[in-house]
């Protein structure tokens, strides 16, 4: 199958549903051969990228997260995000199926420099990444924009908008963050499914845009 399924069984991740959960048409009729592309959620720490994996996921999505303990103080900065108690240390893993046969692997990359080693094997194979900002900390996603920019692939900026933080628009975060004009900005919410669906599929518009083949 596509590569974004070998990737998953690589990381020990069963493509396969549970018994309860629902069954898509290309899963039941075997006419149907499924588009399946893999995608990678990007950004800085705490900035929520495990919530967009579990938001649009169909299946029960794969998390790594751990406690997080007095060894991460002066390392991982929660001063904006005080309630935040766990951490990814591996990936997120989930999947959400769009036109019927349109099937998105969802990879979610951990946040922390020094998980930043295996951003090379979770972006392998994939059409394109989200990468998700918080207005208030625009700095911490400039690392997913650099990579993803020196390894040429398409991404869009999905500003996660958070409760209490200031709302900018898109052009504002676009000369924040000196975007090119032809990279998607949206202004979302990952804990809505019709504003995480939204942005993945500006995400696919993008990448077909850039690499239609």
């Amino acid at each position: 199958m596509d590569s974004a399924v070998s990737d998953a069984a690589a990381y020990g991740v069963s493509p396969l549903l549970d018994e309860e959960e629902h069954l898509q048409p290309w899963q039941t009729d075997r006419t149907r051969a499924p588009i399946a592309t893999k995608i990678v959620v990007a950004g800085g720490f705490g900035v929520g990228k495990t919530t967009l994996v579990t938001t649009a996921s169909e299946i029960t999505p794969l998390e790594t997260e751990a406690m997080m303990t007095q060894a991460s103080e002066g390392t991982d900065d929660l001063t904006s995000t005080p309630d935040k108690t766990t951490t990814t240390v591996a990936m997120d893993f989930g999947r959400i199926t769009l036109d019927d046969d349109l099937v998105l692997y969802l990879f979610g990359t951990p946040g922390q420099q020094r998980f930043w080693f295996m951003w090379d094997d979770l972006t392998r194979g994939a059409i394109g990444a989200v990468v998700l900002a918080d207005t208030r900390r625009l700095k911490d996603c400039f690392p997913a924009l650099d990579y993803f920019e020196s390894c040429g692939l398409p991404y869009v900026v999905a500003v996660n908008h958070f409760d209490g933080s200031e709302e900018f628009d898109e052009e504002d975060v676009r000369d924040a963050l000196t975007v090119s004009p032809h990279i998607p900005v949206m202004i979302m919410d990952a804990r809505r499914k019709i504003s995480v669906v939204e942005t993945l599929l500006a995400l696919v518009g993008h990448a077909l845009d850039v690499t239609p083949e």
